[in-house]
């Protein structure tokens, strides 16, 4: 696929994207608790996670018919194709649940499994972070980069914490008490797309993660690289799209990598 394709596709990808977050803003003012189900514990969904993926299905499938899909919620199931849309229709769903302002809708097209093409829409600041391969990223039209500090002593360092499986804690909790003490703070915001987003613009100067899906980080990870910033998996190499483990960074991106790998078991 061109860049020029994707230069033209874009537009209407940002369109379906800003729809299906006006859904999920417009459901947050009349969310009923009681509509709320478990997929497993402490893992959250809701009829507007169904209902906005549905949106965002039916709107892309438009684009690009011959495009499978990756879907958190089940919509459709075509993860085959050449072409493949990867979605997270609301990212943060724990913090759209109990009213807590950061969640971002997910999108990226992926090219015989690579991202070519990231949208992420986080909703309460009405801030649309964009990114196509071999392209610049922009937030609003507006192009970002990440932090040019390389220092851990400078940087606010974003993660997400075990929430789902728990085997890993006694690692993650030692790597985390290394960079609270290096770092000007830890952050968990609740929403790996968005935070990623974040480490694009230079807000943060990194995000770490493990247990996340293709559709959490597809994204802003491919967002990040454009704002020049590096992307691994926890062993330094390059699979953290399936591979359930992410550092996304800038200049600090060595540090933390060689911080998790102490500790990381």
């Amino acid at each position: 696929m061109k860049e020029t394709d994707l230069q033209k596709v874009l537009p209407k990808v940002i369109e379906i994207v800003k729809e299906g977050g006006g859904f999920i803003r417009q459901e947050r003012t009349r969310f009923d608790p009681e509509k709320l189900e478990f997929k497993g514990t402490n893992d959250l969904v809701s009829y507007v996670d169904r209902e906005a993926e549905k949106i965002l299905v039916s709107g892309l499938g438009q684009i690009l018919p011959e495009a499978g899909f990756i879907t958190e919620e089940g919509t459709v199931t075509q993860e085959t194709a050449r072409l493949q849309w990867v979605i997270d229709p609301l990212d943060g769903t724990t913090n759209f649940v109990h009213g807590i302002p950061f969640y971002s809708v997910s999108v990226a097209l992926l090219l015989n499994g690579q991202p070519v093409l990231g949208v992420v829409y986080e909703i309460n600041q009405d801030e649309c972070f964009h990114a196509i391969q071999q392209g610049k990223a922009y937030c609003n039209d507006k192009e970002i980069k990440v932090s040019t500090s390389s220092a851990l002593s400078d940087s606010v360092i974003t993660s997400g914490y075990p929430h789902l499986n728990f085997d890993h804690l006694p690692f993650y909790m030692d790597t985390i008490a290394v960079l609270m003490q290096q770092t000007q703070g830890m952050r968990r915001m609740g929403s790996a797309a968005a935070d990623l987003a974040y480490v694009a613009c230079g807000r943060v100067s990194c995000f770490f993660e493990s247990n996340l899906n293709s559709y959490d980080v597809a994204a802003g990870a491919l967002i990040v690289q454009q704002a020049g910033g590096r992307v691994t998996d926890f062993q330094g190499g390059n699979n953290w799209l399936f591979g359930r483990e992410i550092i996304a960074a800038n200049g600090v991106h060595l540090d933390v990598l060689e911080i998790i790998q102490r500790h990381w078991k």
